[in-house]
């Protein structure tokens, strides 16, 4: 996805390797509303599977947090191959929220994952209101769990498709009745698909959303020109990657500046660097998705290059960054 990925990790600075200003250890706490993170680094849903996959190649303890792949009241077989294109700095996918089910999810993979110190957050989704609440409701008689992430970026099947996330109305009822029916932090995962962002963000506030997560993926799609044929089964897919960095970036600091409740950034982030840039625009912490697709361990790498990045920028506190950006 472009030949910087070889230096994905580099960290620069103009402070010298000697100079007595660093701190003498870096806080990397964190907190996202009532939620308290050892770390700013969180793993996105959809990139890191259920995150017991990832536990023989990842020290699954050092990340800040991971949100699971997208659950749902049935096991979903997702979309036709293939699923995955490569664009110039990203990627365009079309998974179709494959996934084994709320209920199998509690079984199989919650109990390893209870015995991280990790934060563990479930992704939710449905394609009515009532399928919401009843994934919710499973979870909630499960412990292991540090909140929920709600996918609003899903059609409507009893509205004729339209997304929750781009209908103030039908977004106001789905976070109205997820957050009657969990007693967890919930966090509302954000579509870029609308003209004014932060008019829906005070929206998911005012209905009760914890936090805040901007954004998901863009619409795209990707054409191969000698069959003239889509280069995803399902046609268009969400655009993500280095590519969204800038644009999401801006999204999150006009989030930012409308509400109250805490903001987690998402998209592009493949360095110290690009999780620094959202702090600053607001950002209270920050989730890797794409990357994991480069590295499978780039979460576990950014926390140590954040950690570097503060030593060298003598920042002994990562949360003093959030919001400090110049104007």
């Amino acid at each position: 996805m472009g030949a910087s990925h070889g230096k994905l990790w580099a960290v620069s600075s103009s402070a010298p390797a000697s100079s007595p200003q660093r701190p003498a250890s870096v806080d990397l706490r964190v907190n996202v509303g009532s939620v308290s993170l050892q770390n700013p680094v969180i793993a996105a849903s959809g990139t890191f599977g259920y995150g017991v996959e990832f536990a023989h190649l990842v020290n699954l303890d050092t990340l800040g947090g991971i949100v699971v792949k997208g659950l749902s009241r049935q096991p979903i077989e997702g979309n036709p191959a293939p699923r995955i294109c490569e664009t110039a700095s990203g990627m365009v996918n079309s998974i179709g929220l494959q996934n084994i089910g709320v209920r199998a999810f509690v079984a199989e993979k919650l109990p390893g994952l209870r015995q991280l110190k990790t934060a563990i957050f479930a992704n939710v989704f449905g394609y009515a209101i009532a399928d919401y609440v009843e994934v919710i409701q499973v979870l909630e008689n499960a412990p292991g769990l540090t909140g929920y992430e709600l996918n609003v970026s899903c059609p409507n099947v009893e509205r004729g498709g339209q997304e929750y996330s781009t209908d103030p109305d039908l977004l106001a009822a789905v976070v109205r009745a997820a957050r009657q029916a969990a007693k967890r932090p919930l966090w509302v995962k954000l579509s870029p698909n609308v003209n004014t962002i932060g008019v829906i963000a005070t929206i998911a506030e005012s209905e009760g959303a914890d936090a805040l997560v901007v954004a998901n993926t863009y619409p795209a799609l990707c054409i191969d020109a000698h069959t003239r044929k889509s280069r995803i089964g399902s046609t268009t897919g969400g655009l993500s990657g280095a590519a969204i960095k800038p644009i999401t970036i801006r999204l999150v600091y006009e989030v930012c500046k409308a509400v109250q409740i805490p903001v987690v950034g998402l998209g592009g982030i493949e360095k110290a660097a690009d999780a620094v840039e959202y702090l600053l625009a607001g950002a209270s912490a920050v989730e890797v998705g794409t990357a994991h697709f480069i590295d499978p361990r780039a979460s576990e790498r950014l926390v140590e290059g954040l950690e570097n990045w503060c030593t060298e920028d003598n920042t002994h506190r990562i949360s003093a960054l959030r919001g400090q950006l110049q104007r």
